[in-house]
């Protein structure tokens, strides 16, 4: 029987800004080989509990340890076996996405001859190869999400930690990086820890979910596990709020046609949605 490594574990770890905890004694254990989602809504904290793993800033108690490094005290050590895509991805527009690419092997000192066959590589993983010597300012907004994975994985991490990599791409798009992702955790045997607020890619993807939300890690498990815990035919009511919808009227209609679903009502900004989730969960209408 094959035995798991833990190779992130954080254990009471908390970060309080101004006196209010932004991360409140966030307790998780990420097997290797996983793709963990971190599901939350925007402004949760999952973004600094990220930095905490990092060793980008410091917790106000607690700890995090990656494969057995202690983040705070020894960064460059988590840092040499990680890579992080954050949300908002930056790169030198001037440069080609080859260059992109070549200016990250040389800032993690990977020799040169290593490096040209593992940048060709990871461009025909993203699917650039073609666009290559192309300026990365002309490419379109999934074009750098992709070059973005082509970033973490050039330098072939133990775990990549991605911040909402599907932000602001058409739905065929996230179904390729999806797919990407998924690729690279099985083939590589890159360990993944996926941030994101869409509960509907998490849930196509990952093998565990942690739900997080004011700072706190509120149940977590696989999605049946999850189901079991908070989704019972006595609790089957979910309210969405929608910030910049302007006609829910399509969206409701074809809410409605889901198998499982009993009722939908629309109030304001938000719709109520009664479903029998167990059902949904298992079977991933």
């Amino acid at each position: 029987m094959k035995t798991t490594q833990t190779i992130l574990e954080t254990k009471d770890l908390s970060k309080i800004y101004n006196g209010t905890p932004v991360v409140d004694k966030l307790n998780l254990k990420i097997e290797e080989g996983e793709i963990f989602g971190f599901l939350g809504p925007n402004g949760a904290g999952k973004t600094t509990a990220i930095l905490m793993i990092l060793g980008l800033t410091e917790p106000s108690s607690g700890e995090v340890s990656v494969f057995g490094y202690n983040s705070t005290r020894e960064p460059l050590k988590v840092k040499s076996i990680t890579s992080y895509l954050p949300e908002n991805v930056g790169f030198y527009e001037d440069l080609t996405a080859w260059e992109n690419l070549a200016y990250i092997t040389r800032l993690n000192h990977i020799p040169e001859k290593v490096a040209e066959e593992r940048i060709e590589e990871v461009l025909s993983l993203v699917g650039l190869t073609e666009v290559k010597d192309t300026e990365v300012g002309k490419f379109s907004k999934g074009m750098k999400q992709r070059l973005g994975l082509g970033t973490v994985f050039v330098k072939k991490p133990k775990l990549a930690i991605l911040d909402e990599p599907t932000t602001g791409i058409d739905p065929q798009g996230v179904e390729e990086i999806l797919k990407l992702i998924t690729k690279v955790n099985r083939e590589e045997n890159i360990t993944i820890f996926l941030c994101s607020h869409l509960l509907y890619q998490l849930q196509k993807i990952c093998t565990k979910i942690g739900i997080f939300s004011k700072g706190k890690m509120n149940v977590m498990g696989s999605m049946e596990e999850i189901s079991k815990k908070i989704l019972t035919e006595k609790s089957n009511r979910l309210e969405i709020s929608f910030n910049d919808a302007q006609d829910t009227s399509q969206l409701i209609d074809s809410i409605q046609r889901l198998e499982g679903v009993l009722k939908v009502e629309k109030r304001a900004e938000d719709i109520s949605l009664e479903r029998i989730y167990t059902k949904y969960f298992q079977e991933g209408s």
